[in-house]
Parts: structure tokens; sequence; C-alpha cells
């Protein structure tokens, strides 16, 4: 995968790593605005856990201009936010993901629609599984709400922290199953690649 604002097939091939060329992802490009490090690591978690909803307006602006720094990559025509499942939803009171995208789809002018995609099956929070435990944790979790809304479509993902991409890949996968044209991740922190 590649790293910070990058896009896998978005054909630049100074920009595809290795991974993303043997094994395609179901997403058509990734748009991350910061690498998940600290200080800015300490303040998604603030946001996550500790309910501190300010700081989701301004991970929308760095995720905004993240998006705007590539003038060739397509908006999307709508945005959905990664669903949580109804314990973790309740548990938190709030999804992270909703309270980024909300001020993001306002910033850029593409409609939001919250309740696009559910998540069907509670899987176990993807930070609390190893990283190679983490593909086997996710397969099937979401279901897709609307279908005609979907099809022909280009599908915008957001998220809060991106680290083995296999949230974006399963959400992604199930809205090219019901027809979307495009998919695109918009994540406001990425975990940086191991050296």
């Amino acid at each position: 995968m590649p790293g910070t604002g990058s896009s896998p097939p978005d054909k630049e091939p100074d920009t595809i790593c290795g991974v993303c060329l043997s094994y395609p992802p179901s997403y058509d490009a990734a748009v991350v605005a910061v690498d998940y490090a600290p200080p800015l690591d300490h303040l998604v978690l603030q946001l996550k856990f500790s309910a501190r909803l300010p700081l989701a307006p301004w991970f929308a602006d760095l995720l905004r201009d993240a998006v705007l720094a590539r003038p060739g990559l397509p908006l999307p025509d709508l945005l959905c936010p990664v669903p949580l499942g109804p314990s973790r939803l309740i548990e938190r009171g709030f999804n992270q993901a909703l309270e980024i995208a909300r001020p993001l789809a306002g910033a850029l002018g593409v409609a939001l629609h919250p309740r696009l995609a559910s998540r069907q099956v509670d899987t176990r929070a993807q930070s609390g599984v190893s990283p190679h435990e983490r593909a086997e944790n996710i397969p099937g979790a979401f279901a897709i709400e609307d279908p005609d809304l979907v099809e022909g479509r280009h599908v915008g993902i957001v998220d809060d922290v991106m680290t083995s991409g296999s949230t974006l890949e399963e959400l992604a996968a199930t809205f090219k199953r019901f027809g979307a044209a495009r998919v695109t991740g918009l994540v406001v922190a990425r975990t940086p690649p191991r050296a």
C-alpha cells in the first residue's frame, strides 16, 4: 500500500507499492491526511476514546486539504462513514468517522449518507487484534442499506485511522458488489509502513 496521500490503482506507477500491484485492493484510491504518529496519534485517540468532538472538524479540514492537494482525483458522488457496530456505538456514544464526515461533506460539497452502510456483525475492535488477525476479523461485517444509491456511483469511505487497510478493503469490496463504479478511502491518519 502506498504512503500518505497516495492511491493504489490510480495509474501512478511511482506511488503504487508492490503489495498493491500484486494484490490490487477493492478501493480505487486512498487519500490520507497524516501519518498516525506523535503528536497527532494522541489527538485521534482523544477524539475516539475521550469524546473530544471539537477535534473532528479540524481532522475534516486536514482531510479536505489532502483531497484538494490532488487535483486529478475525482471527488466522490457521496460520502459514507465507516459504521460502528451497535454495541460499540452505544458504548462510545458517537461514531468518530461520522463526526469527521459531516464537516468534510460540507467542505467538499459532497452528499453525506450516514446510514448507507451498516455493520451487521459486531466485530472486535481492529485496534484490539494483531495485524495478521485484522483481515480475518472483518469479512462479512458490512451490509448496504440502499443498493440503488450505490450502483454506478463513486463512493467515498470516511474513517479516522487506517492500519492494515482491512476495514477499508472489506467495505469497498461490499460497495463494489453492489455496483459502485469507484470507491475512494478518505482517511485522517495512516499507520506508517514498517521499515
